[in-house]
């Protein structure tokens, strides 16, 4: 009798548990699903507006001398004198002496010379009166007959002519030889390089030194096709006119850094280059920069081989609008907010972009509202809440009905 109770309770109790459990269920409330209310994604936007855009073209480029010379002396011969203003980064002004070779052979030589065409001298006027004689004889011993040049020593006279001439020339020669025993300043410039002194002897195609013009200084700035189109490039045609007057090209502002400042220039567009670049397809223009040299203030001279950044002034944009460049979704898409407070993808026409802005040409209408707030996966047709306005029920509802 033990043994089944002990068998037959255990199951006993788990049957009156499955039951009562079974009638729990079948008599508690029941629940029903709910849906979360939709997120309203909050967005920041701006109200645009039809306006002028001024274009900047940025670019850069290295200074570069308007002119640079190797001065080379066209005579030999030591060395004697060096103007103090030769040595690097010395000023000179054009005419100025920079260096004298011994003249000592030189002078000598135009003596020689003036010797030789005093002879050359004292020779034609002796053939000339012999000459004088020659004909006054004949005259006398046979008026009635014509003499021969050789009779009235017209040879000898040109011979004699001729030797004045070529000593001359030799004098001249001479004269010269001992001028360029001084190497003047062909213009007001700069030196870049000294490689002589005194003492050393020096010969025709001895690098003297370099030296550079100081007037103005160029910068080759290159150009996109795309930067090409919005700025006014000064241009020369073969019959020597140009299409924008000297001094008028678009002015260029350079930027660099010395030390720990940062200090601008500013110049002109002078012209292009006569050929787009093969390798980059860039089209190089100059800007010039007149006396760089001149002090302006605290602002350092720009200097020959500086690394400068330029900003081109380019032409304005009339009746566009102008957008943060982080509005630009691929394929030249804004976001643009409707009344409903919806979401609207609108290709636009970018006709400008640089590092912060976009500026559209057409695409927009002023009062139009475009999201600054990037959302590359919202829907089309989303409700969204802009930042400082509340969501319209019906917006909500809408998006409801939408997702049930």
């Amino acid at each position: 009798m033990n043994k089944w109770v002990r068998i037959i309770m255990p199951v006993a109790v788990v049957g009156a548990g499955l039951a009562a459990g079974m009638t729990l269920m079948a008599t508690g409330p029941k629940t029903e699903r709910q849906r979360p209310p939709p997120a309203v994604p909050m967005v920041e936007v701006l109200t645009v507006s039809a306006q002028e855009y001024p274009i900047t073209i940025r670019s850069r480029g290295t200074v570069s001398p308007r002119t640079q010379t190797t001065l080379i002396p066209e005579v030999s011969g030591r060395v004697v004198k060096v103007s103090s203003a030769l040595r690097s980064g010395g000023f000179f002004e054009k005419g100025d002496e920079l260096l004298r070779i011994d003249t000592t052979d030189y002078d000598s030589a135009v003596v020689i010379a003036r010797a030789d065409l005093a002879g050359a001298r004292l020779t034609l006027a002796q053939e000339e009166a012999q000459a004088d004689q020659a004909r006054r004889d004949w005259e006398r011993l046979s008026p009635k007959e014509v003499p021969s040049a050789l009779v009235l020593r017209r040879p000898q006279v040109d011979s004699a002519r001729a030797m004045v001439a070529a000593a001359e020339a030799r004098l001249a020669q001479a004269e010269v030889r001992l001028t360029r025993t001084r190497i003047l300043a062909p213009y007001a410039g700069r030196v870049l390089q000294k490689q002589v002194d005194v003492g050393q002897y020096v010969a025709p195609g001895t690098v003297l030194a370099m030296v550079y013009a100081v007037d103005y200084v160029e910068i080759r700035l290159p150009l996109t096709d795309n930067q090409v189109g919005f700025v006014d490039l000064p241009e020369q045609y073969r019959d020597g006119l140009a299409n924008i007057p000297a001094g008028e090209g678009a002015v260029v502002t350079l930027t660099a850094r010395v030390g720990q400042s940062r200090y601008n220039w500013h110049g002109r567009l002078v012209r292009t280059d006569g050929a787009i670049d093969t390798e980059n397809r860039q089209l190089f223009v100059v800007a010039q920069v007149d006396d760089p040299y001149a002090r302006h203030g605290a602002t350092p001279p720009l200097k020959v081989g500086q690394f400068v950044e330029a900003e081109i002034e380019g032409r304005t944009l009339h009746d566009v609008f102008v957008l943060p460049r982080s509005t630009l979704e691929p394929g030249d898409r804004v976001l643009v907010i409707d009344d409903a407070h919806r979401l609207q993808r609108r290709e636009v026409e970018v006709r400008w972009r640089d590092g912060e802005n976009i500026v559209v040409g057409s695409g927009l209408t002023a009062g139009e509202r475009v999201s600054l707030t990037p959302m590359a996966f919202a829907a089309e047709g989303s409700v969204v809440a802009i930042q400082g306005e509340a969501v319209s029920p019906e917006g909500h509802q809408a998006r409801s009905a939408k997702g049930g």
